[in-house]
């Protein structure tokens, strides 16, 4: 209390009211500054200072604004160079699947021969016929590429085994074929969803409403289109038609193939790829003027949206840790709030607590050698409860088969129970058992005729009982002059008939050339991997 507001015997100066008047004065100016927004005690801005404050807040916000979009311009370039890696790998892929192997080839037939042999299947685009310089002859075997995988896929199926210049000739895919396995399985999978049919071998007079007034007595069809070819101002002679039903599908592929129209024996399958708008509309990208994909008006609204909530959330954490409360709990609510009033158009729209969500990362290529594409589900822990009697030789063998098999599945591998423990113990201990036996180095690509797969299965039949024998031509490159090896698999009934075959053929010599026997995995032959 001031000594100005006392008397001079000590008394306190009063108003009307008794209240004393030092008391009055203060509270009514303290009431006046917060009537004009101030905060008690502080001097008011001057002109200059507010100024300076507009400037620096305008400033902050600019340069968060920038700092957003080069975020978004770095995310959108990371996003097109993934985009544009998984594109190039269905390309490759698909350049895969329009290239077969055939094998077998009598030495006096010619390339315009193998030429008119396949050629009803669908346009050619190479015949890679390998040349021996010494003899002057082909090597008994070639590479077809077609301009589209399904006339591939159709000679693949109807021309392994055909009689062809006195010889039955071996139609299959190159060795490099199960490289992009991955990325083939995933095409066919998606073309799976429509319901399309390949037609190839079609006249040339015949129009694309021709084939469909023959093709819809199977069913409505919803497209029939011919490939147009530019040269000659017709159709390369085939096309795809797209019902709307599968069952249409499988008549028409069923009763319509080598069905004689117009002279010409039509060839008729199943599409193996999606229709090339639908195979993956992510990977059209386009060339936008602002980040992210949008137009640069919409990017900078965004960037200024964001900057601001990025702003609004560190004020909210700096005032929790304040006053106590733990950042990223409370201050939710109030941020989704002010979301919504920032941006009307998006009603609904919350944002999760930091740390409570958390989603999976991408497995890139680049990180996992030898991965083309996706990432291995994790397989469900299995439970189990005892039992007795035949229920507990059920469980066990369905705990047996949810065992992984691949080793990203084993990486993930989660255990729940000890009966899943015991059986994981168990085929970890368990010696890998294969009823196959590779044979190396036994023939050379000149020694391959058709005795060799009756003169393996009489001489390996001595060891045990044989189920089938393949011969393998694995090209060590796709050059022309590359090296082909002959690697020859013979599968018996048990694994110790595979045994003791490779005791007794491995350093054994034939024909001049000694012999290498070994077991190979049976989970790869059994997936038609034979790269090993």
């Amino acid at each position: 209390m001031d000594a100005s507001s006392q008397l001079p015997n000590g008394d306190v100066k009063q108003n009307g009211d008794g209240e004393p008047l030092s008391k009055k004065i203060k509270t009514e100016d303290i009431k006046g500054d917060e009537g004009k927004g101030k905060a008690p005690g502080l001097p008011p801005l001057t002109k200059d200072q507010q100024e300076a404050v507009t400037k620096a807040k305008k400033y902050a916000m600019e340069q968060s604004i920038k700092s957003v979009l080069v975020k978004q311009t770095i995310a959108h370039q990371q996003q097109q160079m993934t985009n544009l890696q998984i594109a190039a790998q269905r390309q490759r892929a698909l350049a895969l699947m329009c290239r077969i192997y055939v094998g077998s080839i009598y030495y006096e037939l010619r390339e315009d021969t193998l030429k008119q042999a396949f050629s009803p299947f669908g346009p050619i685009k190479n015949i890679d016929l390998s040349w021996d310089p010494l003899t002057m002859k082909h090597k008994g075997y070639a590479f077809i590429e077609y301009e589209i995988p399904e006339a591939a896929q159709l000679a693949l199926e109807q021309m392994n085994g055909v009689m062809l210049g006195g010889r039955n000739i071996k139609v299959g895919r190159p060795s490099n074929m199960p490289q992009a396995q991955p990325i083939v399985e995933q095409l066919t999978e998606e073309a799976k969803h429509h319901n399309r049919i390949y037609v190839s071998s079609v006249h040339p007079d015949l129009s694309a409403d021709d084939i469909k007034s023959v093709f819809e007595a199977f069913g409505k069809i919803k497209s029939c289109e011919l490939a147009p070819d530019a040269v000659t101002g017709k159709h390369k002679g085939y096309g795809f038609l797209e019902y709307e039903k599968p069952q249409s599908a499988q008549d028409a592929i069923a009763s319509m193939n080598l069905f004689d129209l117009g002279g010409q024996y039509l060839r008729v399958g199943k599409a193996v790829t999606p229709p090339k708008h639908a195979l993956n509309p992510q990977l059209q990208i386009s060339s936008p003027a602002g980040p992210g994909g949008l137009p640069p008006a919409a990017a900078v609204a965004a960037a200024a949206a964001t900057a601001k909530i990025t702003a609004l959330e560190a004020v909210a954490s700096t005032a929790a840790v304040v006053s106590g409360v733990q950042p990223g709990v409370s201050t939710i609510s109030s941020t989704s709030q002010l979301l919504s009033q920032s941006m009307p158009g998006q009603p609904g729209l919350s944002i999760p607590a930091p740390g409570l969500v958390q989603l999976p990362q991408p497995v890139m290529a680049s990180s996992a050698p030898g991965l083309i594409t996706g990432v291995t589900p994790m397989k469900p822990a299995v439970t189990t409860t005892s039992s007795a009697g035949p229920a507990n030789e059920e469980q066990r063998k369905k705990v047996e088969d949810d065992l992984p098999q691949t080793l990203g599945q084993q990486e993930n591998l989660s255990i729940s129970g000890s009966n899943a423990r015991h059986m994981v113990m168990q085929k970890l201990l368990r010696k890998s058992e294969s009823n196959v036996m590779i044979l190396r180095n036994m023939v050379g690509i000149e020694d391959l005729d058709d005795e060799l797969e009756g003169e393996v299965t009489d001489e390996c039949g001595k060891y045990g009982q044989v189920n089938r024998v393949i011969i393998y031509q694995e090209r060590q490159g796709e050059e022309e002059n590359a090296d082909v090896i002959v690697k020859i698999f013979v599968e018996f009934s048990e694994s110790f008939e595979a045994e003791r075959g490779v005791q007794a053929l491995n350093g054994r010599w034939f024909g001049g050339r000694k012999v290498s026997a070994e077991s190979y995995d049976q989970l790869k032959f059994d997936s038609q991997d034979l790269s090993g």
